[in-house]
């Protein structure tokens, strides 16, 4: 069993209560827009970090990290973007990810709004953890957290961290 905190839209902030949410997670996914690379840094000298790059992220951030991840974890296969868009709707880029290999779990960030469900098209879960950062329309800071086993993704939790101003 693998324990997930998964993250998104930071832009250069980290809430300090993401590491008391994230203490007993095993790694840290962020879905871009990270904002500055000591984010991650801080990220990385607390958990094992799997990230993205997304559209506010400069030259430094885009050499450390992937605009696509792809990986298996358990018996789980994952596809991690920023700007993937939703079921039914998906930007180019990541449909054409998902035309080539559709993946059980479809993470993205960018869109600031936390969803999670199911896309019968793929038979996949698509997960956005929202945005947890201080910048950005939301107005609510969010973060998810949830378990694989084998081939299972279970335990869902949605983290509120509170306004976002």
């Amino acid at each position: 069993m693998k324990r997930i905190g998964l993250l998104s839209d930071t832009h250069g902030y980290l809430d300090p209560k993401i590491f008391t949410y994230f203490a007993e997670v095993d790694e840290i996914w962020h879905a871009g827009d990270i904002g500055s690379i000591e984010v991650i840094d801080q990220l990385k000298t607390f958990k094992p970090v799997r990230a993205v790059f997304g559209n506010i992220d400069d030259h430094v951030i885009r050499r450390e990290v992937p605009e696509f991840n792809r990986f298996t974890i358990e018996h789980v296969n994952v596809l991690i973007t920023h700007i993937g868009g939703k079921p039914g709707k998906y930007s180019t880029p990541a449909f054409n990810e998902l035309e080539k290999e559709a993946p059980n779990l479809f993470i993205c960030g960018h869109s600031h709004i936390l969803l999670v469900k199911m896309d019968p098209k793929y038979s996949m879960l698509w997960m956005n953890p929202g945005a947890c950062g201080i910048k950005g329309f939301h107005s609510v800071k969010t973060l998810l957290r949830f378990s694989i086993t084998a081939d299972r993704i279970h335990d869902l939790e949605v983290i509120e961290l509170g306004k976002r101003a």
